[in-house]
């Protein structure tokens, strides 16, 4: 069993995120699991994460707030629950248009 205390998780640089405070939970350097990872970012209003694509599939889980994804298709607003799965190299967009902050749960597996 490996705990990873809320307030003890490591924060890190999200790429290419501004407005974000991003949390590594588990997997990465934050404890041994292969093949993924799970984080947590709370997002500032206009806070939000850049057109970007990786080698990696990602799930988010909206738990408190709004985010709005994009894809080159289309755009979703999810609410508290609500979740997404990005294929890898699927470009997408991520931005918190309210006054309010939002937080989300982020699983990220590489691709292969």
């Amino acid at each position: 069993m490996h705990v990873t205390r809320g307030n003890e998780a490591k924060g890190y640089e999200a790429a290419l995120h501004h407005g974000c405070a991003a949390f590594r939970l588990q997997g990465a350097e934050a404890s041994p699991i292969p093949g993924f990872w799970v984080g947590l970012s709370h997002f500032l209003p206009d806070g939000g994460a850049e057109w970007d694509a990786t080698n990696a599939h990602k799930v988010y889980v909206v738990l408190d707030g709004e985010i709005t994804v994009e894809n080159e298709h289309e755009r979703v607003v999810l609410k508290p629950g609500d979740s997404v799965l990005l294929g890898a190299g699927e470009r997408r967009r991520v931005v918190n248009e309210t006054n309010e902050p939002a937080s989300m749960l982020v699983i990220v597996a590489p691709a292969g």
